[in-house]
């Protein structure tokens, strides 16, 4: 056997999964345990304990308490206030609601301790930004119920962790209260170890004691040597003990979490592509079989009890409407925490003598596929039938927070259209918040931007910065996410003087905002003259061609048909295709004459 060609090759199929995940534009948890299943219990090529040996339960315990620091690294305390009364208590209420009536479920199915089952329900609790995010892009509900979807799944991430973290050291201490005493020992152990850890990183980190290049590599061996430090000191706690170190920094005033959570994040992908296939191809497909009709019992009270009680307990007090509340009840796939913490969690049970905890695994793991792919498949017709999905991804997201940029961004937004505007300068994007514009602060083809940046409900993108590099690396990235047709970018001076066999040296052809003539200079010199938009309607017996004889100056920038749905103004633009729709352009205060006639 030669394991280093089997181990290259499980780490092949595990990138080669989060990439078909990208590309469909689904959950990358759901092909990396269907793949571990199929190369493991299914055909046998794969068996983790051989290959591994003694290395593969420090190997999967490393590798949670990476994700779980990652995920606790996200846990700002004033985002749950922030974000509205649902979301504060789908977090709280609902999650502990969920919790409950799992737990409670499964003790009842199944003939397993108790406490194993309030592990399980803790479990499952939990479903997180990489199942929702996916999903919401797909179904694009409303607004409302997106925002609140989304930040459930990302702030209940860590919540759930901590809950199941807590819960499994206390069946660890004996779960008695007799044992009360030692559980108490490592909640301290493991609160002190965090914090004083916490201070000692950001002590090291704001006095630039650890140099630039050294400092994500660092915070790795950090982290990985309180984890087992802390399990060497008290047995168990080092889970415990990277979770209060990860939300102690995220709440650390003036802490620069960004750049190690980019780190982070890469190095989470590289380890859920690997863990997620090595856990799956352990699994016991008789173990799965097992728990037959009563599992399925299980996955339907999990997605049509638990979760609507949750959802309309919360909601009270809020002006959703009853159709709403069942479209949020109806999006609750579990994912990455779940998965990670259960198989580890298993193992380590294995000595408790606990009924049933050889269940652990195949009952979370039949919730995430479960939920992940009923949930999944149904989303969009459940939408459409309660009538709460948007017509379609009309926003804009507009690269360049730029003069011009934010003139057409405020046009775009005054039509009823959703705008995001994306730029590294920070005095630009304050310049857009105090139009009331929505933003993001950072580069738009970064990994943080691909975690963080909420593109729900975007379809367009406009590539409006003064940096040439950027909007083609832009156009690259955003061609995947909208399509070659949706993409587009405004030229800069020095592009449109350059020989047409450089350009066309370009892998790809450009769709030029607002035709092929229209650089970055005659934009910004129009806005500079104090130009501003105007509406205009375009009929049979009022047709484009007239209205560019009326306006030689104007710059018509995007028409909206007679369904709502804009296009934008390109070189490819048909005038003729079709009357009756609205034309919106810049124009200057001398034209605002000869279009009122119009």
């Amino acid at each position: 056997m030669d394991t280093a060609l089997l181990l290259s090759g499980v780490l092949a199929l595990g990138i080669g999964a989060q990439w078909l995940a990208w590309y469909l534009k689904q959950p990358s948890i759901l092909f990396l345990l269907l793949i571990g299943i199929i190369i493991g219990p299914v055909l046998g090529y794969f068996q983790p304990d051989a290959v591994l040996g003694e290395l593969l339960f420090p190997f999967i315990s490393l590798g949670v308490a990476v994700i779980l620091f990652e995920g606790s690294l996200t846990l700002e305390f004033h985002e749950v206030k922030q974000h509205g009364r649902m979301v504060q208590n789908l977090v709280t209420i609902g999650a502990f609601i969920t919790i409950i009536v799992i737990s409670l479920t499964a003790y009842l199915l199944f003939d397993i301790d108790p406490q194993v089952a309030l592990l399980f329900g803790s479990l499952v609790c939990v479903t997180g930004p990489t199942v929702i995010t996916p999903l919401l892009r797909s179904v694009r509900p409303k607004k409302n119920i997106s925002n609140i979807l989304k930040w459930e799944g990302i702030i209940i991430d860590p919540i759930g962790a901590i809950a199941v973290v807590l819960v499994y050291e206390y069946i660890i201490s004996g779960g008695h209260n007799s044992s009360l005493l030692l559980f108490g020992e490592i909640v301290l152990l493991a609160f002190v170890i965090g914090m004083v850890g916490a201070a000692v990183l950001a002590f090291l980190i704001k006095r630039y004691w650890i140099p630039e290049y050294l400092r994500n590599v660092f915070t790795l061996a950090y982290v990985l040597f309180l984890f087992s430090f802390s399990n060497h000191l008290e047995h168990e706690s080092g889970l415990l003990t990277v979770t209060v170190l990860g939300v102690a920094l995220a709440n650390w005033k003036g802490f620069p979490r960004d750049h190690i959570l980019e780190f982070n994040e890469s190095l989470t992908v590289l380890l859920i592509s690997m863990l997620f296939i090595i856990l799956a191809a352990r699994m016991d497909l008789a173990a799965l079989a097992t728990v037959g009709f009563s599992g399925i019992v299980l996955l339907l009270i999990v997605m049509f009890v638990a979760r609507p009680l949750a959802v309309w307990v919360s909601a009270k007090g809020t002006s959703l409407t009853t159709n709403e509340k069942l479209m949020i009840s109806w999006i609750g796939p579990r994912g990455i925490v779940a998965a990670a913490i259960s198989s580890l969690f298993a193992i380590r049970l294995e000595d408790q003598n606990l009924q049933g905890v050889e269940l652990l695994v195949p009952l979370v793991f039949l919730i995430i596929i479960g939920t992940v792919l009923i949930q999944g498949l149904g989303a969009k017709l459940v939408g459409t039938i309660l009538q709460v999905r948007e017509p379609g991804n009309n926003g804009v997201l507009i690269v360049g927070a730029n003069q011009a940029a934010l003139t057409v961004a405020k046009a775009i937004k005054e039509q009823g259209f959703e705008v995001l505007v994306a730029d590294a300068s920070y005095t630009n994007i304050s310049k857009a918040r105090m139009i009331g514009l929505r933003t993001y602060y950072g580069n738009p083809v970064s990994e943080h931007a691909e975690l963080h940046m909420d593109l729900i409900g975007i379809g367009h993108m406009f590539a409006m910065s003064t940096d040439r590099e950027l909007n083609t690396l832009c156009e690259m990235h955003y061609r995947h996410e909208f399509g070659e047709r949706n993409v587009y970018r405004l030229q800069l001076p020095d592009e449109k003087s350059r020989p047409e066999r450089h350009r066309s040296q370009q892998s790809f052809s450009s769709n030029y905002l607002f035709g092929k003539d229209m650089t970055y200079s005659k934009l910004a010199s129009m806005v500079s003259k104090n130009a501003r938009t105007k509406t205009t309607n375009i009929t049979a017996t009022y047709n484009y061609t007239q209205y560019q004889q009326d306006n030689k100056n104007a710059i018509p920038l995007l028409v909206i048909d007679k369904n709502g749905v804009m296009r934008v103004i390109t070189t490819d633009f048909n005038s003729k295709s079709q009357t009756g729709y609205k034309l919106v352009a810049l124009v200057t205060d001398n034209e605002e004459t000869e279009m009122a006639k119009a």
